[in-house]
């Protein structure tokens, strides 16, 4: 599976957006953060959903034990990008955790928006997964 979502990243940014946006049945944004050791700007194709003007993503990491690291990129820098289709658009993230009182109501939202896919994650790992919020500038 990873390889197949590797292949869908390069698509949809090798095409700038032309394919990629519904490859896969969901709706998919391409992140752009930047490493936090490296500087270097690294790009991840992600599900999300709509909440009112944000988009949400999850950190999931297809409920493996250890956060993905465009999370940790992410929390040392909340300034991102996001392409939606051909669109690219300046943003700020904010993660959310389970604390969160809004965490249920957007949990919801993002697992069925993304076919149940995230609770099955959540049930692989202790790991709280937390989702991201991406307000567009």
């Amino acid at each position: 599976m990873s390889f197949l979502l590797r292949v869908h990243a390069k698509l949809y940014e090798g095409s700038d957006g032309r394919i990629g946006h519904r490859i896969l049945g969901v709706p998919t944004l391409l992140l752009r953060t930047t490493g936090r050791r490296s500087g270097q700007t690294r790009t991840n194709a992600l599900v999300y959903a709509l909440d009112g003007e944000d988009y949400l993503v999850v950190a999931s990491k297809g409920g493996s034990d250890q956060p993905p690291a465009w999370l940790h990129n992410l929390e040392a820098n909340l300034a991102v990008e996001i392409q939606v289709g051909r669109e690219r658009r300046a943003s700020t993230a904010r993660v959310i955790e389970q604390s969160d009182p809004d965490y249920a109501r957007l949990w919801k939202v993002v697992n069925e928006n993304n076919r149940d896919r995230y609770s099955a994650y959540q049930q692989q790992t202790t790991r709280p997964i937390p989702i991201v919020a991406i307000s567009p500038s």
